[in-house]
């Protein structure tokens, strides 16, 4: 069996490209280009029947390393805590007052896009702050 590498990360929202457009802004990501035959999202909607349009975005890695992001819209809100969650690694390698500091300056980037803070778990040592993106789903700065 070939092992994948492959995968990408699907998010039921309310509201698909705003939601892609702010995980864009976190991860450095980039609009995926629209679908094949399309030259714009704009006229790839265009072409779909009223009740699909704006149904689902993408974004990706403009490296090509990270996973896609696939965001589609679902009738129900969000109801309970994730069962997956993204952490975003931005203190990697750091410890104590230096670590607490990345985390605290992503965390003030992140609010401003609309992000809300949860909470933060610190022991002197290690640290991560618990967030919200802007439909209420859970997500670490690490």
């Amino acid at each position: 069996m070939p092992t994948i590498k492959k995968f990408q990360v699907t998010f039921d929202c309310a509201e698909p490209e705003r939601v892609a457009r702010f995980w864009c802004e976190v991860l450095g990501y980039v609009v995926s280009p629209p679908p094949y035959g399309f030259a714009t999202w704009d006229a790839f909607d265009r072409s779909r029947p009223p009740e699909d349009r704006g149904s689902w975005f993408a974004c990706s890695d403009p490296s090509g390393v990270g996973p896609r992001l696939f965001f589609q819209r679902v009738p129900e809100g969000k109801a309970v805590k994730n069962r997956v969650h993204l952490d975003v690694r931005v203190a990697t390698g750091l410890v104590g007052e230096e670590r607490l500091a990345a985390l605290e300056a992503e965390c003030t980037r992140l609010v401003g896009l609309g992000a809300v803070r949860e909470q933060l778990l610190y022991d002197g040592h290690g640290a991560c702050i618990v967030m919200r993106d802007i439909e209420g789903n859970e997500f670490c700065l690490d």
